[in-house]
């Protein structure tokens, strides 16, 4: 029997990503262990995310519904200032700054418009920025990752070519392991990357439809202190 044979007999019917891993130089181990960290990284943001922005709509949406029931809203935001709703903090920025300007007499009914809608504005901004803090980690994985796990194959595909000089032989059975736990670099990167791609695009629409919520809601309570305003 000769090598090639002996090879073709010894040579593995499936791919195993764990004898893969194994066999590949520490370089591109390390490259691999890396991703797969990402990865596990990666679906935790996303599992956390979904059951987040899950938990924030619903208690939001609860919040506003009472808000809006409420015939008092200064009895109704002493008795539920809910601090874990975002809605409930960009109504008590407005209310805050709504009890500041009113204790004396109001000699710019525009400027005191003017510092209520900002203070909503910048509530509305930290909430965004809160919510979306943990989406630059996709963003980054989902850029990133394919090219790391390139490195990886590039690495391991010149390792391949270097046991090809050590051992004088050209022979496909001698590169095609080296080439394949390289390749394999590759695949790991993109597995990290896609999920991480497509969670970043779909939770960024979520963050930007209820940034737009909020929007909203601040929209209708300056108007109901606007009709205040020109009542006093």
């Amino acid at each position: 029997m000769t090598t090639l044979d002996t090879l073709a007999a010894a040579a593995p019917t499936r791919l195993d990503p764990i004898q893969l891993f194994l066999d590949a130089d520490i370089v591109v181990q390390l490259v691999m262990l890396g991703l797969i960290l990402a990865s596990i990284w990666v679906w935790t943001i996303i599992v956390s995310f979904s059951l987040r922005m899950k938990k924030l709509r619903r208690r939001t949406r609860k919040y506003e519904e009472e808000f809006w029931q409420a015939e008092n809203f200064d009895r109704f935001m002493s008795d539920r200032g809910n601090k874990d709703v975002p809605s409930a903090r960009v109504a008590q920025a407005a209310v805050g700054e709504w009890r500041k300007s009113t204790k004396g007499e109001i000699r710019d009914r525009e400027g005191l418009r003017g510092r209520i809608a900002t203070a909503m504005e910048s509530q509305i901004a930290l909430e965004a920025d809160d919510i979306a803090e943990r989406l630059n980690f996709l963003a980054t994985v989902g850029a990133v990752a394919p090219f790391v796990g390139l490195f990886g194959t590039v690495w391991g595909i010149m390792n391949s070519f270097f046991q090809i000089g050590a051992q004088e032989s050209s022979s496909l059975a001698v590169v095609a392991p080296g080439i394949s736990e390289a390749l394999f670099a590759t695949a790991i990167g993109l597995f990290a990357a896609i999920p991480a791609v497509i969670a970043y695009n779909r939770f960024s629409h979520s963050v930007e439809r209820f940034e737009a919520g909020l929007h909203r809601f601040s929209d209708r309570l300056y108007a109901t202190f606007s009709r205040q305003l020109e009542q006093r």
